[in-house]
């Protein structure tokens, strides 16, 4: 609809360009196939390059936007703007035109002389919150925008994701609840809703809401914050078994799993609170742990804080029982520490780690050469 209607204004306007004359029906034909560069093309080879009649200007400004030319969208643009300023159309063109191109300040800049020239249009509040700096900036004309427009869901959701980031958690619902009001079939704001409805205690709500969710869609999301809402219900083998096919799934997470070893636990299955804490305490650890403790006593050694550095290895080894910290160990005690017990001690544990021989041939025939060396002492 809207792109009928343009070609509408637009071959309205062609009927007031005074040039040449103008084969219309060519030029409605490159509209109406959305052939934009043939038609910026044509426009050109009839006017003149000097032309100052702005709705000439206009056409092929915007038949060379719409094509993807736009350096000399941009040009002309910019010439009606300086022929007619202040022309708001003109300026969220060029707004456009310059944050497709990633020049976000100029763009910016575009937007604020609009609400210079309006301060109630929407559009502009909208989409200078995109460009705003820092979250402050960006709820200022969130807020500007959802004033003007309180039902608009695309802003509703941006507003409530920002004060969901500033932990105002009853605003961000309430500018949700005024959006799904007006659009009761709006499943995105209404799936956005439901973990600030759990911020806020509406348990019951959550669960309501979600049942109608998944049988739209079965999101995992939707299911996590269901089985949060079951447990502070106390209803614990709902949450439970809502957090078991996240399980199945492949998507636990610290978190769900946390939720069942409680929710166990208050159904007295201990066997299985148990397992589930260990499978919370796994879940919360990274497979790279020890790999940072092992830079983190590098560091300490490079420091020459040896204790500390003995320390960051140790637990490391807690995580993951890696041969390189085996290795740094023993090189640790060997030549710092002067332990050469201990030293023989950790390169022993290197080799019988099995490192690769050929990546670590170089370690592995060290470490055999200073157990020699350091039993023969």
């Amino acid at each position: 609809m809207k792109f009928w209607l343009s070609v509408g204004l637009i071959i309205f306007s062609i009927q007031h360009l005074v040039a040449q004359a103008i084969d219309k029906e060519r030029l409605l034909e490159y509209y109406e196939s959305q052939r934009y560069a043939d038609a910026a093309q044509y426009l050109q080879s009839i006017y003149p390059a000097d032309t100052r009649d702005t709705k000439v200007l206009t056409q092929m400004a915007y038949c060379q936007m719409m094509s993807g030319n736009f350096p000399e969208a941009e040009k002309n643009y910019l010439k009606v703007n300086t022929i007619e300023p202040n022309n708001v159309p003109v300026l969220f063109s060029l707004a456009g035109i310059n944050s497709r191109r990633g020049n976000k300040n100029k763009a910016k800049a575009y937007l604020l002389d609009i609400i210079r020239l309006d301060s109630l249009n929407f559009n502009a509040y909208r989409q200078l919150a995109g460009f705003g700096e820092n979250t402050g900036e960006r709820l200022k004309y969130l807020k500007k925008a959802n004033t003007l427009n309180a039902t608009d869901p695309d802003v509703a959701y941006d507003l409530s994701m920002t004060y969901r980031e500033l932990k105002q958690y009853q605003e961000a619902y309430d500018v949700l609840e005024t959006a799904i009001a007006a659009d009761p079939g709006n499943f995105t704001l209404q799936q956005a809703q439901l973990p600030l409805a759990n911020q806020l205690g509406k348990y019951t709500e959550v669960v309501e809401t979600g049942e109608k969710l998944l049988k739209e869609n079965s999101d995992v999301n939707v299911i996590n914050e269901m089985g949060q809402a079951y447990f502070y219900l106390k209803e614990y083998q709902k949450c439970a078994a809502v957090f078991k096919t996240l399980e199945d799934l492949g998507v636990q997470n610290e978190g769900t799993l946390y939720f069942m070893a409680l929710s166990y636990r208050e159904l007295k299955e201990y066997d299985k609170a148990e397992i589930y804490a260990k499978k919370t305490i796994d879940e919360g650890i990274s497979n790279h742990t020890a790999l940072y403790y092992t830079a983190l006593g590098g560091i300490y050694e490079q420091k020459k804080k040896f204790p500390n550095a003995l320390e960051a290895y140790k637990r490391g080894l807690t995580f993951d029982n890696n041969h390189s910290i085996y290795y740094r160990l023993g090189l640790l005690y060997d030549f710092n520490l002067k332990q050469a017990k201990n030293a023989v001690n950790y390169y022993n544990l290197y080799l019988k780690s099995k490192p690769d021989p050929g990546k670590e041939k170089e370690q592995v025939d060290y470490a055999k050469a200073r157990i020699t060396a350091l039993t023969k002492s």
